[in-house]
């Protein structure tokens, strides 16, 4: 086929399935011809390349990625065929927005899915997935290593994290963490330490990156079982032995209203429906209601997310500034989190609004997230940014801090105030549970 034969290609992303999508089915595909990468959601991604280490020899100078905004002209420029939609955790509304967008400037638009994407292991493997960012993922996926060390005595659980490649793509191709100091080694990302950290500190090893295919052939070889902890809202990029998926109470309807969090619901194995005990119930059945109809063979687990911090009594009578997990305010549109509960149910005087304190970038993240309430956003892309977040803390007036990331965020940055970590674990209600069904499945 000539080189024009070849079908011309934008994939719009934000520097995780895009990349994946290509690696699985257009890198070596002489049907196609990817042009450009479009970015967004991620900072300072647009501007780069996907650099030729990763891109194969069909793109010997790799293939650059552009902002999203650009879309409409590169149709035009380039005579695109189509564009392939490659992110998550957006409402279905937005999705066909940018589809609207494309078919205006001529090119069709489409989606890759689970059979042309998802790569299969020689080793069983339980992806934990969601239906929003914020649902309770990480919690569930520790639960899930729990249970597979201390309950069915595996000695050898790997997990592997859906893609946070902010940093050198090439040198970011395969990432193996197994001490906190290997999160240093790769200028982690406050996003990426709230994932891999805690998997570290329970003694367990867990891969990231960019090539999920060499990822995946590399933790076989020291893995009897595989966790594959999903991002936002995507599907997982391994073709799973049991697909459990977390869906949100305080978001009733957002289960069926975003992409590709709908799809996972759809697929699921099991439903843990997270945080009942801290939503409304009529929200509760809500959701419980979408699981049935939609997926009635999946089994449904009901869930809390209980909250405790090291001393309460530091809690009560202050003034606190709540500082909470990034993406579950910006992608997940939440206007609170774990943080502001933990301040409510101690007995915290007042909430401090930090907008007013604002500096640089967590200025404007609050102008691009206009949602998010009198909290603090966790955002640290980089060191510029990790020094505005500081800076943000001092500026608020404050007689504590409380840390609702799952991280120790006073190792990476200067909290100049008492700080208090909010901490959060799953706990299922009733039976069965998720030590019934992995105990069954493996």
């Amino acid at each position: 086929m000539n080189e024009r034969e070849r079908q011309r290609i934008v994939i719009a992303g934000a520097a995780g399935r895009d990349f994946h999508n290509f690696n699985t089915f257009f890198r070596d595909n002489d049907d196609y011809e990817v042009i450009v990468f479009t970015a967004t959601q991620i900072p300072d991604i647009e501007g780069r390349r996907y650099p030729p280490q990763l891109s194969g020899a069909l793109y010997p100078q790799g293939i650059p990625i552009v902002a999203e905004e650009e879309l409409e002209a590169l149709i035009d420029e380039y005579d695109i065929d189509d564009v392939v939609f490659a992110y998550s955790d957006v409402s279905h509304e937005t999705v066909m927005h940018l589809a609207s967008r494309t078919l205006a400037a001529g090119a069709g638009f489409r989606f890759l899915g689970p059979k042309q994407t998802m790569i299969a292991s020689d080793k069983p493997i339980v992806a934990v997935c969601a239906v929003r960012t914020g649902s309770g993922k990480s919690q569930t996926s520790r639960r899930v290593l729990d249970i597979l060390q201390n309950d069915l005595g595996y000695e050898r659980v790997v997990a592997v994290r859906h893609p946070m490649p902010y940093g050198d793509l090439a040198a970011q191709a395969v990432q193996r963490f197994a001490a906190l100091e290997d999160l240093d080694r790769y200028d982690c990302t406050i996003e990426e330490r709230e994932e891999y950290e805690p998997y570290i500190e329970r003694g367990a090893v867990i891969y990231a990156g960019v090539d999920y295919e060499a990822i995946l052939r590399q933790a076989e070889e020291e893995a009897d079982i595989i966790i594959w902890d999903g991002g936002n809202n995507d599907m997982p990029f391994y073709r799973p032995d049991l697909l459990i998926v977390v869906a949100d109470p305080h978001r009733p309807g957002h289960e069926l209203r975003y992409h590709p969090g709908e799809t996972n619901l759809r697929m699921a194995d099991v439903v843990v429906l997270n945080k009942v005990d801290t939503a409304v119930h009529e929200n509760v059945v809500a959701v419980q209601d979408s699981v049935r109809r939609v997926n009635p063979q999946a089994v449904l687990i009901k869930a809390a997310s209980p909250i405790f911090v090291d001393d309460p009594a530091t809690v009560r009578g202050k003034r606190v500034l709540v500082i909470e997990d990034g993406p579950t305010l910006t992608h997940g549109e939440m206007a609170y989190g774990a943080g502001v509960i933990a301040a409510e149910y101690f007995g915290a005087a007042e909430i401090v609004d930090p907008h007013p304190y604002a500096v640089r970038s967590i200025a404007e993240t609050y102008k691009k997230y206009p949602t998010t309430g009198a909290v603090l956003p966790a955002m640290g892309y980089g060191a510029a940014q990790l020094a505005d977040l500081a800076e943000t803390i001092a500026a608020t007036p404050a007689d504590l801090v409380l840390v609702a990331t799952p991280i120790d965020l006073a190792r990476i940055i200067d909290i100049d105030k008492p700080n208090q970590r909010v901490r959060y674990e799953l706990q299922e209600i009733g039976r069965p549970n998720l030590l019934d069904i992995l105990s069954e499945r493996f």
